[in-house]
């Protein structure tokens, strides 16, 4: 079978009509109907039967469809591939960063970095960490500004600094409240877990596990900005990264670091073998020197 057949294939398993898969793929329904059965014809046996007007697949089509789904994410990430080296021949430098650094710190420091160099240009989008390695791959993004590189890619990273996670809580909760705050002060009290935010939120839950600690978990978020928000909404305290919490400060809310100290790096991450041009590199330095004078 040509790629052609596998496509019109998954379109008809998809959509469940030749008429659908033909707006779909933006050909003729004859073309479609003439490919399905050409296709048919090369495997032996059939793919759909025709009940009630509607094309259903059969036993045989079932097995192969997981295949022919991969094969068409796969020609998707190509043409996206090829689609952003012929944007990036002449594009601005292209940053992704996670959630809680695009809040504030990154843009900020684009502001300022740009500020005083001309005939230069920087996107900025923000990205999941498990989604670092593909954007890398498919050449959407040049850097990744994050806290920790995707394990087994291959990547390089860069330390560019260094912060901790605070809690933050309506001051009025806890008036007096030291700083740093005893993890041990989160037990029993109200908390909004940010425990599948990522790195940093999967080490403060065994860290408060390790230490047989049991807030008294009233939601969940695994974006730092969305649990901080709901903290601001009185629901209860929560644990954020340092950005996230000087970003969302403001009137009748309080931000302490912690006891020990939950510590974390930012990193620059890039594909092994692929330097980032050298505007990259002058802003990663910019950058460094600003979060050390954070």
């Amino acid at each position: 079978m040509k790629l052609r057949h596998i496509e019109v294939f998954h379109a008809v398993y998809v959509t469940g009509s030749v008429s659908a898969a033909a707006r779909l793929l933006n050909v003729s329904q004859p073309a479609v109907t003439n490919l399905l059965k050409h296709a048919e014809d090369l495997l032996g046996f059939a793919l759909f039967e025709r009940v009630r007007g509607r094309m259903v697949a059969t036993a045989d089509a079932d097995a192969l469809f997981d295949q022919a789904q991969d094969i068409q994410v796969q020609v998707y990430q190509f043409r996206e591939t090829a689609r952003n080296i012929r944007r990036g021949q002449a594009s601005a430098l292209r940053i992704s960063t996670v959630p809680a650094l695009g809040m504030e710190l990154l843009p900020r420091a684009v502001t300022e970095f740009l500020a005083t160099r001309e005939g230069i240009a920087i996107e900025l989008h923000t990205i999941h960490h498990d989604d670092i390695a593909l954007k890398l791959h498919e050449r959407e993004t040049d850097l990744v500004i994050c806290y920790s590189a995707p394990r087994n890619a291959p990547v390089t990273s860069v330390i560019l600094g260094e912060a901790q996670m605070h809690a933050f809580y309506a001051e009025k909760d806890m008036p007096a409240a030291p700083d740093p705050l005893p993890l041990a002060s989160l037990d029993n009290r109200r908390y909004i877990s940010t425990g599948d935010s990522g790195p940093q939120g999967r080490a403060l839950a065994t860290e408060l596990a390790a230490r047989d600690i049991a807030p008294d978990v009233v939601g969940a978020s695994r974006t730092f900005s969305i649990a901080a928000a709901l903290a601001s909404s009185g629901l209860g305290m929560t644990i954020v990264d340092e950005h996230t919490a000087l970003a969302m400060i403001r009137a009748g809310m309080a931000m302490r670091r912690l006891d020990p100290a939950q510590k974390y790096q930012i990193r620059a991450v890039h594909i092994e073998n692929r330097p980032p041009p050298s505007v990259a590199i002058e802003f990663l330095d910019f950058l460094r020197d600003r979060i050390a004078s954070l």
